[in-house]
């Protein structure tokens, strides 16, 4: 891969949910499929994209998941 002019690649630890906030949020997500049988890869991806968007309009269930102390505080506007 060619990287362009002023772009500077920064490579991550295998692990590292401080850097990537949503490693921390995949338990919530995983919650709706854990456990359970599901008859084809349509039935158990639409299951996950349920499961998003309950999380999507839970915005407080999110932050719950990623308290770090560098994280930019959101005020509620709801």
């Amino acid at each position: 891969m060619e990287v362009p002019a002023g772009i500077r690649l920064v490579f991550l630890p295998p692990y590292s949910p401080e850097l990537q906030p949503v490693e921390r949020v995949w338990p919530s997500a995983n919650e709706a499929v854990a456990h359970r049988p599901f008859p084809s890869l349509e039935a158990l991806m639409e299951t996950v994209a349920r499961r998003c968007l309950v999380l999507q309009n839970d915005p407080q269930s999110l932050r719950r998941h990623i308290p770090f102390h560098w994280w930019p505080r959101m005020h509620d506007t709801t």
